[in-house]
Parts: C-alpha cells; structure tokens; sequence
C-alpha cells in the first residue's frame, strides 16, 4: 500500500510521455507524408511547365516551316530576284527562338534552299534520318530527328524538324528542314530547383536523350528504352512513382509528362534524400525536444514519487508513533482497539475463534515504591519484552492496555490453544528473575486471564475483553501468577471486585 501512490505517478508520467511520443510521431509523419506531397506536386507541374514552352515553341518551329511549304507553292517565288526570294521564303523563322537554319531539299536530298546562304551550300542530306522519314511515309508529319552532334563538340547538337514536299499527285519532292539546338533544352531546364541530387531528362519516345540536368554531354544520344525505368513510362500521358535512377542509381520520385502532337517526353526526379531533407531538421529538433519533455517529465515523476515516499514513510512513523506506547513499544489501547475490531469482523466472517489473554504485573505498586519508577519503567518494558517475543503471528497484537495491565490478542485459537500460550507466558515472565521483595517469590510475577469465542458466542470483542478481564481476575484471587481461563461463573464473581495489587 505504500508504495503504491508513488508508483502510479511514475506510471501514470510514463503513459503520458509515451502518448505524447505518439503524438509527436504522428505529427512527425503527417510531415513526411506533406514532404512527400509537396515535392510530388512540385515535380509534376515542372512538367506540365516543360510540356507547354517546349509544345508551343514547336508550335512556333512547326509554322515556321509551314510558311517555307506555302512560299514554295507559290509559282511566283520563281520571278522573284534572289534576295526578295530569301526574304519570302524564310521570313516567319525569325519568329522561332533556337531555331536554327533552314534547309529545303529535293528529292534527291539536295539543298536547293537555304535561311543562311543565297545560293545555298552545296549539301545533300538524304542520308538524314528526317530526310528518310519523309521519304518513306507520306503521312509522318513534323518529324523530329536524333541529335547531330555539331564538329565543335555535344555542347552545340541540335536536332532537324521536318516536314514533306510533295508534287501535285502527292509523290514525293523532297522536305523541308529546320535545326534546333539543343541548348534550348538546356536553358530552359536551368531555371528550376531540383533538390542537390535531382535530374530532369528529355527523351524522343523511342528512349534517345536529348538533354539532361545535371548536364553530360556524353549522354546526347544515348538510348534508354532498354532501361527498366524508361519502359515504366509506358504509353501514359503522364505519370509518376519511385525508381532507380539508370545513370546513377539514386532513388528519386519520377514525374514524366509527353509533349502533346510531338514525340517527347520530359521527365522530373527529386532525389528521396533531397525530398526529406528539410523534414528530417524538423523531425530531429520535434524528436529531440519530446525526448527531453519526456525526460523531464519522468524525472519530474519519480522525484515526486520520492517525496511521495518519504511522506508516506512519515505518516507511517507518525501512525505507528500515535498507535505505540513509548514506554514498552507494544501498541496502545486505541492501536488495539482498531485491530480488535477488524480481526471480530474477520472471525466472524471465516468462523474461526478469536482468543483473548490479560495480563497484569502482581504487586507492582508495592515493587514501585521500594525501587522507584525507573526501576518500575524498566520491569515494565522487560515484561512487555516477553509478552510481544509470544505474538509471533502476523495477526497476533500485543499492547498495553493501561498501567501494569497488557493485553494480547490471537485470532484462530480456541481456549485450550489460549490456555496453553498464556502459561508460556506466564512462565517466562517469572523466569525473568526481576528481584521483588514484596513477592512471596521474591521476582516479578503475573496473573494471566484467557477468553476464547471457542467457549461461548459472546456479543463483542468488548465483551471478550471483559470475560478476559474476568478470568484475571479470578486468577488475583486465586493467589497470582497463575493463569484462570474465563467460566461463566467468573463474570457474576467479577461484578463490583475493586482493583487488586
């Protein structure tokens, strides 16, 4: 019972810092879920700001060229001198930003048009893969072709955009194209933060890369459609999910998006790391403060627990102080009221009897007044000595019922069991050898008088006590030292008997 109050602080402290771990956890991973969200949110609209430069500058690039197919229509661009000619035929491309030259070829792959040069350089491009696009399918479109890597190096690749010419019955006459450099791609993937270890990449659909960020002009060129996850891609629209980069193997979240009518596809990936990065500050500094609530909180428990104790260990001083007698160290009147009462209930309850013994020290006023009160105190505490060395049980109560009286309480013990303890009792006080004059056995002696329930069904532990008190009586009577177990006969013989030394 003592220590429980202190303990259910220290477990009720403990239960609030694990609920309060809980909650700092819970919030902690509602951040990274937001982390999370935020960065997925971020990445697709990169894309989806990718998707619409790069569709409406080709949207640009695809008017431009356009514009060259209808001048050449015309069958009035032939009068017309070289210079006015130049100027009709490749006006709209000044339009298209990164747009390069402009070539028209015949069908023979020689240019007989040129944006930069009038009369035009002396080229053929058949072997060009927008040529052979054109060439073999009439219905190919804005065809955009793999990079062609320029003699100063990757740095200035471009790409061809063509488109068809075709002859009055829809044979074949050659195309028209238009460069673009792929530095556009490289500006235009600048401007954006991705996080230290991020990566943007532009692809045609069939897997080859035309740009990357971090830049690697090495990789201009490279097919990734082998890549396990380039095939993740698909044929959605757009998307996203978790993967391993191919080139580095760092794990990012990848949002991809196609560039509506043109076969590209940007890609926008956020390393995991980087995604985290800013949550794991704020996780580590919500951590850290909780641990140190918590710790705080159970040190602030387990020394109020201690002091809890020390309370408890007083009160139980103070309580076993106001139920002791400071004399003898037995307990008092009122500390063997309160257990009398308790163990009647409890006998009665279980059936089982309930002995009472009391216990007077013979002559003691005479051996007061011959040896002094100090030599009387200190009798007093031998016997009290003797008398509590024969409660041996734990529910056995001895005390000092008033004066030189003592009484002693045992519960589950008849009047034979009671009789036979009390002469135990009585016995080893007289072997105490305490020297009396006054005494006809010249040492201290006692008189012992035993109830037991076991005898009669008496009314209260009161009523016990008074036949107890009766049955010592009878043994005053009888000549001291002795022990009287109580008879009915004995409470009519008890009525009006003054006291006795």
């Amino acid at each position: 019972m003592m220590n429980r109050r202190p303990n259910v602080v220290i477990a009720i402290s403990i239960v609030l810092a694990a609920v309060l771990t809980a909650v700092a956890g819970w919030v902690m991973a509602q951040m990274r879920e937001d982390a999370l969200a935020s960065a997925r949110a971020a990445t697709f609209n990169m894309t989806l700001l990718f998707e619409r430069d790069t569709q409406r500058n080709f949207d640009v690039y695809a008017l431009s060229l356009q514009g060259v197919i209808d001048a050449i229509d015309d069958p009035r661009l032939a009068e017309l001198p070289d210079n006015l000619r130049q100027s009709v035929l490749f006006d709209r491309s000044a339009t298209a930003k990164s747009l390069g030259e402009i070539l028209v070829a015949n069908a023979n792959g020689d240019v007989i048009f040129d944006s930069r040069v009038s009369p035009p350089r002396k080229l053929n491009v058949a072997g060009r893969d927008y040529f052979v696009a054109q060439r073999d399918s009439p219905h190919t479109g804005l065809y955009v072709s793999h990079p062609m890597m320029a003699r100063d190096g990757p740095d200035d690749a471009t790409i061809g955009l063509s488109r068809r010419l075709e002859k009055p019955d829809g044979s074949f006459a050659g195309v028209v194209v238009g460069t673009m450099r792929l530095d556009y791609f490289r500006r235009l993937m600048s401007g954006i933060e991705i996080g230290a270890h991020g990566a943007v990449t532009l692809t045609l659909a069939d897997g080859t890369l035309l740009m990357r960020r971090p830049y690697a002009p090495e990789m201009i060129g490279l097919n990734l459609a082998g890549s396990a996850l380039f095939q993740r891609f698909g044929r959605a629209r757009e998307g996203g999910f978790f993967g391993i980069g191919p080139v580095d193997g760092v794990r990012r979240w990848f949002a991809f998006r196609r560039v509506e009518g043109y076969p590209l596809v940007f890609s926008v990936a956020v390393a995991a790391g980087d995604i985290y990065t800013k949550w794991r500050a704020r996780a580590w500094i919500i951590g850290s403060l909780t641990a140190l609530l918590d710790a705080l909180l159970i040190a602030f428990a387990v020394l109020l627990s201690r002091q809890l104790r020390r309370r408890e260990l007083l009160e139980d001083e103070l309580r076993a102080l106001a139920g002791t007698d400071a004399l003898t160290a037995l307990a008092n009147r009122r500390a063997f009221e309160a257990r009398a009462d308790h163990e009647w209930l409890r006998a009665r309850r279980a059936g089982q009897p309930l002995a009472v013994m009391m216990l007077d020290v013979d002559r003691f006023k005479p051996f007061n007044d011959r040896y002094g009160h100090t030599a009387g105190d200190a009798a007093l505490a031998s016997v009290a000595r003797s008398i509590g060395s024969h409660a041996r049980r734990p529910a056995d109560c001895a005390a000092r019922y008033g004066g030189e009286e003592f009484v002693l309480l045992l519960p589950d013990t008849n009047a034979a069991q009671a009789l036979a303890h009390a002469e135990k009792l009585r016995s080893a006080i007289e072997t105490l050898d305490i020297p009396h004059a006054d005494s006809p056995n010249n040492v201290l002696t006692a008189s012992v008088g035993v109830a037991s329930t076991s005898a009669r069904d008496f009314e209260s532990w009161r009523a016990l006590v008074e036949a107890a008190d009766a049955a010592l009586y009878k043994a005053k009577r009888g000549g001291r030292n002795r022990v009287a177990v109580w008879q009915p006969s004995f409470a009519r013989a008890h009525q009006g008997a003054g006291p006795e030394f």
